[in-house]
């Protein structure tokens, strides 16, 4: 079995004169576990209930997607919960740290499970992405990282993709219409940071990374977005702050 190492995130603990944009090299994977855990209410609650959603929507002779699968704890979580026959796991991410170090964790998962379901890890762009028949896509915390511009073409190429009963589970940060609402969840979610031990200098050089990087968008926005690539109803299942996850049926 292959060993990973993690290592906690201390990417931002020195003071730099300018902080560059945000990506996810070799420095980020090292690290990438503990920073999601640490910077994201509720992920592993999101995590593991995907598996369990899965399982619902989960139909043979389709795929179930991971788009933009970083490590691939969503795989994992399929995997772990989905029994359906004929079916198989197709991961995509862009990022060849990532995608190295996912094969690796999945080869240990392999090697801890039974009768788990087969899974392609693809080093690709989803925006170029021709989708199988699916029906399960899970966008976990990577529409955001998506040009607003090219949101909606993707999420209605998802569409086209996902069979009758499907269904798209979209994970996201969100900001809030309401000025003083969006100010107050910043500030709770600023709160968990700083208890899961981030300095204020942490906090404000990875806010400087990934401002121009990661572009959230609002609830009322998912949802008008989702309804116009021709998804028929959108249900929110969790909010966590300002964190959240809807499931967009067919």
């Amino acid at each position: 079995m292959t060993t990973v190492k993690q290592q906690p995130d201390r990417l931002f603990a020195q003071p730099v004169q300018q902080v560059p944009d945000f990506v996810f090299n070799e420095d980020v994977v090292r690290v990438f576990p503990d920073m999601i855990k640490r910077s994201v209410p509720g992920y592993p609650t999101i995590v593991e209930n995907l598996g369990v959603l899965a399982a619902r929507f989960a139909q043979p002779d389709t795929a179930l997607y991971d788009l933009g699968s970083s490590l691939g704890a969503v795989t994992q979580a399929l995997r772990r919960h989905v029994r359906t026959e004929r079916c198989r796991v197709i991961a995509i991410d862009n990022s060849p740290a990532m995608v190295e170090r996912c094969r690796e964790y999945l080869h240990a998962q392999d090697s801890m499970f039974q009768e788990l379901l087969p899974v392609e890890v693809i080093d690709a762009d989803i925006l170029a992405l021709e989708f199988q028949p699916a029906s399960l896509v899970a966008l976990n915390f990577t529409l955001q990282f998506i040009d607003p511009a090219q949101r909606l073409a993707l999420l209605g190429r998802i569409r086209q993709a996902l069979v009758p009963g499907g269904a798209l589970i979209l994970s996201e940060k969100l900001r809030f219409e309401d000025a003083e609402e969006h100010a107050l969840l910043n500030e709770l979610h600023l709160d968990f940071k700083r208890a899961n031990g981030y300095s204020e200098l942490e906090i404000a050089q990875k806010r400087s990374a990934i401002e121009n990087v990661m572009k959230p968008d609002s609830l009322e926005q998912h949802r008008e977005r989702l309804l116009a690539a021709g998804f028929s109803k959108v249900v929110p299942w969790f909010q966590c702050l300002n964190f959240a996850s809807l499931i967009a049926l067919p």
